[in-house]
């Protein structure tokens, strides 16, 4: 996989997690009340996924599908 390609995918993963870190003040901006079910689905959803993301574990996954950081020496981030 190309660089080029491997920075697309972790933009867009990154893209998704940002939006999920941002959903509870989307949600509370709008004046949606959290209550609603979808809502408060959409909120859990979004709180799970960005702890998730901060797991070094996830580096590792995506670095075993070709996804993960490489630093300036070419090796794999920690």
């Amino acid at each position: 996989m190309s660089d080029a390609t491997k920075r697309t995918a972790r933009t867009v993963l990154q893209g998704v997690v940002a939006f999920a870190v941002a959903l509870p003040g989307i949600v509370a901006a709008s004046g949606v009340p959290a209550s609603l079910p979808w809502v408060a689905g959409g909120l859990a959803v979004a709180g799970g996924l960005a702890r998730v993301m901060a797991l070094p574990s996830v580096e590792a996954l995506l670095d075993r599908v070709g996804l993960g950081l490489v630093d300036g020496e070419g090796t794999t981030a920690p």
